[in-house]
């Protein structure tokens, strides 16, 4: 075998297992591209390229096109929404992503973020490190409710990580049917609204819709929520007015509405939030297991695709000449 994959993913053989050597004692070459994906500096990668590892930046039609003999756009993560799916299925480029395989860490992560803000921990820290030792009361995470908003497979798992704490979960998913069962102890919540009068709030519904807005925030009460999901579930202006009347005891996200390096002009960067809010770089999927997860996947539907089967884990339709005979 022999071709060219590109990569853009920036962890794609950091972890423990060296991917690169793995496809190219298959017979391929490895490049790796700009991860912004800037059209100027992928087209001659693109030109050539028979695989596409890609990270999180959009994969637009404009950037397919640049890509004549490219067979597969493998997704290294989850969620493929940045991929123009339509584009892809239109020149018969299979997508693929990895499910499953950051669920665990992101599920870590948000339980991380939300026993922080509960015991005050960024205020704890800024105020030690201006001279002030004085105590910051927080709250136990025993007996609190926390509301699950997205109860999939990430869900699921900080569901079960902060019960296993002592926490009662609450959990809304517009996909829960009515008659499917939740594991004992859980509750169901009819409407995303019910959770703004939990304690704590964790966010893993997919994006494309706010659900943390003025209207919801009106019925928090010193409520702490935390978001490992995608930036446009909540109205950053409302969040940051709710923590500054109260309604939110903190904030803790693992992504913004923007995020160009060194911006910060966004509400919730605001100087004044600092001790209430803590933002973390995309960590959610930023484990060595997890990168050795994703790694495996994407090589595994990278190689199914280039040697004529059909990819574990495909989410377009497999071309007819891409299926094996």
């Amino acid at each position: 075998m022999s071709g060219t994959i590109v990569v853009t993913s920036r962890s794609f053989g950091s972890g423990s297992v060296d991917f690169v050597s793995t496809l190219e004692t298959a017979g391929y070459e490895v490049v790796f591209g700009d991860p912004h994906h800037d059209p100027q500096s992928l087209t001659p990668l693109l030109a050539r390229a028979d695989a596409w590892i890609a990270g999180t930046s959009p994969v637009t039609a404009d950037l397919l096109a640049r890509a004549p003999q490219l067979a597969i756009v493998a997704r290294y993560g989850v969620g493929f929404d940045a991929v123009d799916l339509a584009a892809a299925e239109e020149r018969g480029i299979v997508v693929t992503n990895t499910p499953g395989a950051n669920s665990a860490s992101v599920a870590d992560l948000a339980l991380t973020l939300l026993l922080g803000g509960l015991r005050t921990v960024a205020v704890g820290d800024r105020a030690v490190r201006a001279g002030d030792w004085s105590a910051v009361r927080g709250r136990e995470i025993d007996g609190l409710e926390v509301g699950v908003a997205g109860f999939g497979r990430i869900g699921r798992l900080f569901a079960d990580r902060a019960r296993a704490l002592g926490a009662r979960v609450l959990a809304y998913d517009p996909f829960l049917t009515a008659d499917e069962p939740l594991p004992d102890g859980y509750r169901r919540a009819d409407a995303v609204a019910e959770l703004a009068a939990c304690g704590a709030v964790s966010l893993h519904a997919p994006g494309g819709a706010t659900i943390v807005d003025a209207a919801w925030l009106a019925r928090a009460d010193g409520l702490a929520l935390v978001n490992t999901a995608r930036a446009d579930l909540v109205d950053e202006d409302a969040v940051a007015a709710a923590l500054r009347d109260g309604r939110l005891s903190s904030y803790s996200a693992d992504t913004l509405a923007s995020e160009a390096v060194g911006d910060s002009r966004g509400p919730l960067l605001a100087e004044d939030l600092a001790g209430r809010i803590v933002v973390t770089p995309h960590l959610g999927a930023q484990t060595v297991q997890a990168i050795d997860r994703m790694g495996s996947g994407a090589v595994a539907n990278v190689l199914a695709v280039l040697g004529g089967d059909v990819p574990p884990n495909p989410v377009t339709p497999i071309p007819a000449r891409k299926v094996p005979s």
